[in-house]
Order: structure tokens, then sequence, then C-alpha cells
């Protein structure tokens, strides 16, 4: 039988132990740890789920990795076109981890209506196009039938569908410029299918998607000929390392980016979250680690007659500092334990019913997503015992200093 282990049970299931000195300082103790998971796990959840949504969300309308001509064009718009016999497309064989390539081709445009107009950019996709990407935005109607011969269908988002007023069936025209500039603007008609939300301000003021043969002939290219091929990877967390084997894997004559590099602003914002993570764990730790020292303090002070009795029939140091360290453990484990389970009721409530709403213009979102990260829940429970196990250490060398001849002595 582990003796240690034994009078750490008795003393917790001691009647006594709760109506003691120290019962309001360990509750205080539990409290404080409880908090504390609670708010690392939802700092985490919190962080880290919106960091993937907006992650997703730009992939969705960019791919992962962009392969386009090498020109000094800086806008969206597809200028000179690529021929899509490539030895990428349409199975990006050479490089390991790419799910999916498609080709796209952009044109901009005016949309004209009787009541308004508005600049947009019109993206050209073919059969190739991963729509499950953007199924979770479309928010009214479907997605166009591509499949088969050229036609009219489009979707556009719900901003500029309200600004244009504009809704599912309605057709619209809208006027192409040519490309040197000279004689009557190209006129295309397109119907509304479908409507889909973002929250980029960017893209739903300008993207409208349809069939990319209506680019191909009004800039008078081949159908083998493309704006740009967007890239899919299996981990966007190795985006960097993958960019780098895409770009030496191309001909000479083209170019590949990331979308980290192509929204730079926005993924340097999203990195400030994790350094905001580390700080809210490393505060919570500490604040959970001092509440445990004061509460293991109060315990050893209190139980100073138990410790003299124990020395007194040879019992060493480090036993009875292995009682209250079995104590304290206790006390973080049941912390531990009502915090995880209020943290994660509170995450489940958010990730079903959408309680906390954000404003989509400042983060992109209108709900707060959660991300359920087991493993680092885990790895948040387990750095918190070890730390303030490790740390407890120091305040149990008390006990080595407690004399039984001093505590053991009729009054």
């Amino acid at each position: 039988m582990n003796l240690e282990y034994f009078i750490a049970k008795r003393l917790v299931s001691a009647k006594n132990y709760k109506s003691s000195i120290s019962a309001p300082i360990i509750k205080i103790a539990i409290v404080a740890i409880a908090i504390g998971i609670i708010m690392m796990v939802v700092s985490v959840a919190a962080g880290v789920g919106l960091q993937d949504k907006i992650r997703e969300k730009i992939s969705a309308f960019n791919g992962h990795i962009i392969i386009s001509n090498f020109d000094d064009n800086q806008s969206e718009v597809s200028v000179e076109p690529i021929s899509i016999h490539q030895d990428f497309y349409p199975e990006f064989k050479t490089v390991q981890g790419i799910n999916h390539v498609q080709a796209v081709a952009s044109k901009a445009g005016i949309i004209r209506t009787e009541k308004a107009f508005e600049g947009i950019i019109f993206k050209g996709v073919g059969k190739d196009y991963k729509w499950d990407n953007l199924e979770e935005y479309l928010v009214e109607g479907r997605i166009p039938d591509l499949k088969d011969k050229l036609n009219e269908e489009i979707i556009l988002s719900e901003y500029m569908a309200k600004r244009l007023e504009l809704k599912i069936g309605d057709r619209f025209t809208t006027y192409f410029m040519k490309e040197d500039g000279n004689g009557m603007p190209n006129m295309r008609v397109f119907e509304v299918v479908g409507l889909f939300t973002s929250g980029f301000q960017e893209f739903d003021a300008t993207i409208v998607i349809g069939d990319i043969r209506h680019v191909q002939r009004i800039n008078k290219w081949k159908k083998d000929q493309v704006g740009s091929f967007e890239v899919f990877v299996d981990d966007f967390t190795n985006i960097g390392e993958k960019g780098k084997e895409v770009y030496k894997a191309l001909p000479p004559t083209l170019d590949s980016r990331t979308i980290e590099d192509k929204y730079l602003n926005i993924f340097e914002w999203l990195k400030l979250f994790d350094f905001n993570i580390l700080v809210i764990i490393t505060i919570m730790i500490v604040v959970s680690t001092i509440n445990m020292v004061v509460a293991l303090l109060v315990l050893i002070l209190e139980r100073t007659q138990m410790v003299g009795m124990l020395k007194a029939v040879g019992a060493t140091n480090w036993s009875i500092r292995k009682i209250f360290l079995y104590n304290a453990t206790y006390l973080i484990v049941k912390g531990l334990l009502w915090g995880n389970a209020i943290s994660i009721g509170l995450l489940l409530i958010q990730k079903y019913f959408g309680i906390i709403t954000l404003r989509p213009e400042s983060y992109y979102v209108s709900v707060a997503p959660v991300s359920f990260n087991i493993p680092f829940i885990l790895a948040v429970n387990a750095g918190t015992i070890i730390i303030c196990m490790a740390l407890l250490l120091i305040p149990s060398y008390i006990i080595t200093k407690i004399s039984p001849v001093k505590v053991l002595r009729f009054d």
C-alpha cells in the first residue's frame, strides 16, 4: 500500500477537512484552476477557430497556391493566357501533398441594371472547379451548372445583389471592355442562380463567378487557354514549403505565390492571435500556480502537529512532502475537471447555437467560430498539472524546517 497516498486520501475525505480554516482558501484555489483552464481552452478554441475559418474562406475563393504568368499586372484580371497542357494539370504528380488543381480566368466588367451599376471581376471557372469549398457560403439558390453547354448562370454575393437590387432568377447585363480599349465593349447577359456571403468585403464587393468560356470568348482565347491555376494542398500548415516546391516544379515562364503572400496583411494579423493565446495561457498558469502555492502552505501550516507526529515515528521529509503533494494533486485535478466540463460546454453551445457574434467588417466572420483541438486540450491539462506540481515542490520544502520537538508539546 502507498502510505502517503492513503494518508492524503484520508485527509481529503475527513469531515473536519471541509470546515477547517483552509477550506475557503482551498475552494479559491480550485476555482482559480477551473477559471484558468476555462480561459485557456476557450481562448485556444476561439483563436484557432477564427484562424482556420478565415484561411478556409480565403482559400475557397483563391486556392492555396496560385500559378500564373510572369507579368507586372497587379490586378485580379487575367491578361496573358496560359495553355492547360502542363505537366501539373490536371494532376500535380511531381509534388506530394497536392489534392486538386483547377483552371480559372478573370475579366473586369461593369454590371448595369435599371437602377444601379457596379464594377466587378468576373471569375470564369470550368468543370474542374471545386464547388465544395463555396457551398458553405451559399446563402440562397444553387451553384451554376457548367458541366454541359455554355450558359449564363452565375453566382454573386448577397451584398452586391442588394446594391443592384437583384434576386434569384433575375437577369442583368454586364459590359466588358476590349483588351485594346478600342471599339464597343462586349456585352453579356447573365442570370443569378445563387447568392453567397464570404464576409470579406474584397470578395463580396467584386467577385462574380460564372462559366470560364465567356472569358475565353471575350478575350478571343482558345478553348485550351486559361488565366491561371489554383492549387489546393492537403495540409495548410505546410503551405510555405509546398509553395516553394510548386515554384521549383514549374516551367520558367510561370510564377506561383501562396495566399499567405497574396494576402500578407491578413495572415500577419492572424499570427498575432498565436501571441495573444500564449500570453493568456501564461497568465492563467501563473495565477493558478500562485493560488495552489498559497493553498499548500496553509495546508502544511494547519497540519504542523501531524507533520511532527509523522517525523517522530520515523517518516522522512520526502515522504511527508508527498502526502501534501498528493493532496495538492487532488485539488488541481478537481479544478481541471470542473474547468474542462464548463469550457467544453460553452464551446458546444457556441458551435451549435452561435451565441457570440462578431462584426464581419472587422473579423471577416459573423459568428465566432470555435475549433475543438482535443490533443491541445489534453496538452494544456497535462502542462498545467506538471508546472503546478513542479513549482509546488518549493513551498513543500517548508516541511523539512518543522521540528517535531517544537510542535509535539503539551500546552
